[in-house]
């Protein structure tokens, strides 16, 4: 999400307006980065170096409505493919996100790079990505108790924002762990009354860190149980924790519930509807203030894997 500091209490944008903190208008940090309750069947937006590793052409759309009844609130778009090479070393992929977060709107193109180091049951990859995001606020939209205000008259039109990011990430059929800086560069954007100037700086002090992590159990020939963690940690913040838990029964049929520390709970079900073709859904009910104002997050998942070469299939891929 977006994050804003507010600069005047006195101002509305239908309802949102009480919820989003607005940075002082003249200087804006100009960066979405994306929150999934279904981030375990999404994970290239987490970590490029999970590019290949379901060795298939792996296609995922998705779509999440945040805080439903809200007006403003987020709302969120994402497609993404990727797949090994012939050679099984090399994993390529390619992710588009659109989000829209009050005045703010956002289109990002990423391309993913993955080096993998093969073993007999597990890989062990490296990835890099990188892309740009054509960015806008429409400050000239914010409803203001004093008509006219000139702090809000200016508005950010598709300014172009570059971003990279690394991660690590090793796997077998049944654990997967995942370190990664999904945004190592920091955009901003200084705004006056004539124009806007983007400024993009290398700040290791404000990247942020993710570990994923998670296991598949198996509680009988049918049942299998799997726990996965996502924790996010960047300098002088408060660490957040994603813990999600899943039961599958027959391969087929995923029911299970998440816990976003401090934010939100979750509902999740999946239908693996064929070896290539999986449905997901989220819902999330509030744990801020907020759960008076709205009536949760719906997410939908739908993901499909092209088999090129079925002797590289892995049979059954829980992440």
């Amino acid at each position: 999400m977006n994050s804003f500091k507010q600069s005047k209490p006195v101002y509305r944008f239908c309802l949102f307006g009480i919820v989003l903190i607005f940075s002082v208008p003249n200087l804006a940090k100009a960066q979405i980065d994306p929150q999934f309750t279904q981030y375990m069947f999404n994970e290239t937006f987490i970590n490029p170096a999970y590019v290949g590793s379901r060795e298939s052409i792996s296609a995922t759309l998705l779509y999440r409505n945040q805080w439903v009844g809200i007006d403003g609130a987020p709302k969120t778009q994402t497609f993404s493919i990727h797949a090994p090479l012939q050679n099984r070393h090399i994993g390529l992929g390619v992710s588009v996100m659109n989000e829209e977060i009050g005045i703010s709107h956002q289109l990002s193109i990423s391309a993913y790079f993955a080096y993998r180091i093969l073993y007999p049951h597990s890989a062990l990859s490296f990835g890099l990505g990188g892309g740009f995001s054509n960015h806008e606020e429409r400050f000239s939209d914010v409803r203001t108790i004093v008509p006219g205000d000139q702090q809000f008259m200016t508005d950010v039109n598709k300014s172009f924002l570059p971003n990279s990011s690394f991660g690590v990430y090793y796997y077998n059929k049944k654990f997967y762990a995942g370190l990664s800086i999904p945004r190592l560069m920091e955009n901003k954007i200084i705004i006056s009354s004539v124009n806007s100037v983007v400024e993009n700086k290398v700040n290791y002090k404000l990247w942020h860190y993710n570990l994923a992590t998670g296991y598949v159990f198996d509680v009988n020939e049918d049942v299998k149980f799997k726990p996965s963690l996502l924790i996010k940690m960047v300098q002088n913040a408060p660490v957040e924790i994603d813990v999600n838990v899943n039961f599958i029964f027959y391969d087929f049929l995923w029911l299970g519930a998440a816990y976003r520390s401090g934010d939100a709970v979750a509902a999740l079900l999946g239908l693996q509807l064929s070896r290539q073709l999986m449905l997901g859904y989220s819902y999330d009910y509030t744990l801020t203030p907020l759960e008076k104002y709205n009536s949760g997050t719906h997410e939908i998942t739908l993901r499909y894997s092209f088999g090129y070469n079925k002797k590289l299939v892995i049979s059954s891929r829980y992440f």
